[in-house]
C-alpha cells in the first residue's frame, strides 16, 4: 500500500512539474523603436495586438538592448551574456554580418537558451531572421547555424534583410562603392586625360601599353561592380528550412504571412508538449515590404505598413494560442533587437526608420534611443496584467528567466550577465537585480549605467559619444550609422554624466556644480567598469575582417549550375499543401 501511495505521489509530482513548465513564445522585431507601439504612446501607428499583450501583462519601460546593433544584440539575447564575451563584436566599422558566406558567427562553445530547453525536453524552433552566422570551414558544416545552437527547426533568413535584397530599394554598400569604385575610376580617368593631353602637346611620351593597362584596370573595376550588384542578391538573400535552401533569392510576396503560418503550424504540432518558439521578424528593417492587405494603409508610409503587418502577425500567434487553450500556460515576450534606425531616409525624403519617442539617438549608438526598446511579457494568472515597471532590465535577462522556468540549471562554467525577471514581474521584488549595466559600442565600452541600491537615481556615464552629422541633427546621417572609434567619436574626460531618472532625454549633463557627489559617483562607476573588464576573457573575434569577408567555398547555392542560384521550393511546397 505504501509503495502504491509513493507511486501515486511521484506521478502527481511529475505531472505538476510538467504542467508548471510553460511554453515560450519570444517575438523579436527588427529595428522597431520604443516610440512605435501604441502601448508606448504612439497615437497614429496601429498596433492593437502588441497593445493587447501589454494590457494582459507587464510593460517594461526601461528595457535595454545589450547592444545597439543587430548581430551583437541577438548574440546577447540568445546567450544571456554581453556579446564581447563571445567575440560577437567588431573593432572595425562593420559591426554585423553582411554575407551568407562569412566564416564568423556565434561560437559553438556558447550556450543558448534553446540548447538548455532542448535538454529539458522542449521542442524548439526559430522562424525568421537569424544573423548569427552559418558555417565555419565549409558550406556544409553549419557550425553557427540555428540547428547547431539548440533549435530543432529553422525556417527563415540566415543573414538579414537588406535594401540590396529588394530590387529598386538602393544599397547599403553605397559608401563602399563610392570609395572602392567611383574614386578609383575618377583617378584613372584623370590619369588617362592628363597622359593624352601631355602626349598631344609632345611633353611626354606615353606608350600605348600604359593607356591599355589603365583602360583594362577601369574595365575590370566596372566588371567587378556589375558582378557584385548582380550576384549579391541571390547569394545572400535567401530562405532556408533547416539546412536546405528553399527560396533563392527570397521573394517578399506574402513573406510575413508564410513565416507566420509556419510559426502557427509549429505551435499546433507541439500543442501537447512544452515548446519554445522564437519568431524573429524581418520587419521593420529595410528593405521595407508588406502585402497588398497592408500596403498604403497606414499613416506612416511604407514603414507604418510594415509595422502594422507585423502587429497582425503577433495577433495571429495570440489567436492560435487562444484557440488551442495554451495562452494560460505560455509566457510571451515581445521586444526589438535595438532602437529605430533614425538615419533611414530615402533619397526622395521618405522616412524608412521608426520612432524612438522622446529619446535621443537610435540604432548603432548608446544614447537611450539606440538601446531603450519595447519589452512586453504576458503569462495570464502568473504575471499581473496591466503592470508597468520602470526598473532597468536587459534583453539578456530572457536567458536566465526562461532557463529557470523550464527547470534548467544555469551553466556554471561561464558568467551569465542576465538576471531572472520573475521576481520583478511577480511583484516579489521592487528593484532590478542590475545595479550596473555596461553599454558597448561594438568592441568598445561606451557607457556605464548605475542604479544605486539606496537611491532612485539612475546614473549614466559616457566615456565617448558619437559625432552626429550634420551637426545639430539626431543621428549620423552622413555615414548612415554612427561608428564607435577614431574621428567619429568625441571622448569625454571626465565622463559625460546624466541622471536618467530625471533627464531621460539626456539633454542636461551633470556637473560638479549641479551635483556635489559628482566625482564620487564617477569613481564608483569607474570601479565597476574596471571590475567588469577584469572578468572578460580573450576570445576569437567573430567579426574580424577575415571572418566577415565573403568566402567562395562557404557560399550556399540551391543550384549546381555556377552562381545562378535560382530556386523556389517554397512556392512548390505551397502548391502541394493547397
Amino acid at each position: 500500500m505504501k509503495i502504491l501511495w509513493l507511486l501515486l505521489l511521484f506521478l502527481c509530482d511529475s505531472q505538476s512539474w510538467a504542467a508548471s513548465r510553460p511554453n515560450f513564445v519570444l517575438l523579436m522585431a527588427d529595428d522597431l523603436g520604443i516610440g512605435d507601439p501604441g502601448c508606448y504612446g504612439n497615437k497614429t501607428l496601429r498596433t492593437p495586438n502588441i497593445d493587447r499583450l501589454a494590457e494582459g501583462g507587464v510593460k517594461l519601460t526601461q528595457h535595454l538592448a545589450a547592444s545597439p546593433l543587430c548581430t551583437p544584440s541577438r548574440a546577447a539575447f540568445m546567450t544571456g551574456r554581453y556579446p564581447i564575451r563571445s567575440g560577437m563584436v567588431s573593432q572595425s566599422r562593420v559591426g554585423i554580418f553582411l554575407f551568407s558566406a562569412s566564416s564568423g558567427g556565434l561560437p559553438t562553445s556558447e550556450i543558448t537558451f534553446a540548447k538548455l530547453l532542448k535538454n529539458q525536453g522542449y521542442s524548439t524552433a526559430l522562424i525568421g531572421k537569424w544573423h548569427l552566422g552559418t558555417s565555419c570551414h565549409n558550406k556544409t558544416d553549419f557550425c553557427h547555424h540555428p540547428l547547431s545552437h539548440g533549435f530543432d527547426y529553422f525556417h527563415g533568413l540566415p543573414v538579414t534583410n537588406l535594401r540590396d535584397c529588394k530590387p529598386g530599394e538602393g544599397s547599403v554598400f553605397t559608401t563602399g562603392i563610392r570609395v572602392l569604385v567611383f574614386i578609383p575610376l575618377q583617378v584613372i580617368a584623370i590619369a588617362l586625360l592628363t597622359l593624352a593631353v601631355l602626349k598631344c602637346l609632345g611633353l611626354l611620351h606615353a606608350p600605348n601599353l600604359l593607356f591599355f593597362c589603365l583602360l583594362f584596370l577601369a574595365a575590370m573595376i566596372l566588371g567587378l561592380l556589375v558582378c557584385f550588384l548582380y550576384y549579391f542578391r541571390p547569394l545572400n538573400c535567401f530562405l532556408m528550412k533547416n539546412h536546405e535552401i528553399t527560396q533563392q533569392p527570397l521573394s517578399y510576396d506574402h513573406l510575413t504571412q508564410r513565416l507566420t503560418e509556419d510559426a502557427a503550424q509549429f505551435i499546433r504540432r507541439n500543442a501537447e508538449t512544452p515548446f519554445l518558439l522564437v519568431l524573429s521578424y524581418l520587419h521593420v528593417h529595410t528593405a521595407l515590404f508588406s502585402s497588398k492587405d497592408f500596403a498604403g494603409k497606414s499613416k506612416h508610409g511604407a514603414y507604418g505598413d510594415a509595422a502594422e503587418e507585423m502587429d497582425w502577425s503577433v495577433g495571429q500567434i495570440l489567436n492560435v494560442l487562444d484557440e488551442l487553450r495554451l495562452a494560460n500556460n505560455t509566457l510571451i515576450y515581445f521586444s526589438s533587437d535595438q532602437g529605430a534606425h533614425v538615419e533611414e531616409v530615402t533619397t526622395k525624403g521618405e522616412v524608412h526608420g521608426g520612432s524612438n519617442g522622446i529619446y535621443k539617438g537610435g540604432k548603432a549608438n548608446n544614447w537611450e534611443g539606440g538601446i531603450r526598446i519595447p519589452g512586453v511579457l504576458r503569462w495570464p494568472g502568473v504575471i499581473q496584467a496591466g503592470l508597468e515597471i520602470d526598473e532597468p532590465t536587459s534583453n539578456m535577462d530572457i536567458f536566465p528567466t526562461v532557463a529557470k522556468l523550464a527547470g534548467s540549471p544555469l551553466p556554471e562554467d561561464r558568467i551569465i550577465d542576465g538576471r531572472d525577471l520573475m521576481p520583478l514581474l511577480q511583484g516579489k521584488s521592487q528593484r532590478s537585480d542590475h545595479e550596473f549595466l555596461f553599454h558597448y559600442c561594438n568592441f568598445y565600452l561606451n557607457a556605464v549605467r548605475w542604479h544605486p541600491r539606496n537611491s532612485t537615481s539612475i546614473w549614466k556615464a559616457f566615456f565617448f559619444t558619437p559625432k552626429f552629422t550634420p551637426e545639430g541633427t539626431n543621428g549620423c546621417f552622413s555615414t548612415h550609422v554612427c561608428f564607435c572609434h577614431g574621428h567619429f567619436v568625441t571622448h569625454h574626460h571626465p565622463p559625460l554624466l546624466f541622471d536618467i531618472s530625471k533627464d531621460p532625454r539626456e539633454r542636461n549633463p551633470i556637473t560638479p556644480t549641479t551635483e556635489p557627489r559628482f566625482q564620487e559617483i564617477l569613481d564608483a562607476m569607474q570601479q565597476a567598469a574596471d571590475h567588469h573588464t577584469k572578468t572578460l576573457q580573450e576570445v576569437p573575434n567573430q567579426l574580424s575582417l577575415g571572418n566577415i569577408l565573403w568566402k567562395p567555398w562557404l557560399q550556399m547555392c540551391c543550384s549546381s549550375s555556377g552562381l545562378s542560384c535560382q530556386c523556389d521550393r517554397e512556392k512548390q511546397d505551397r502548391t502541394v499543401s493547397h
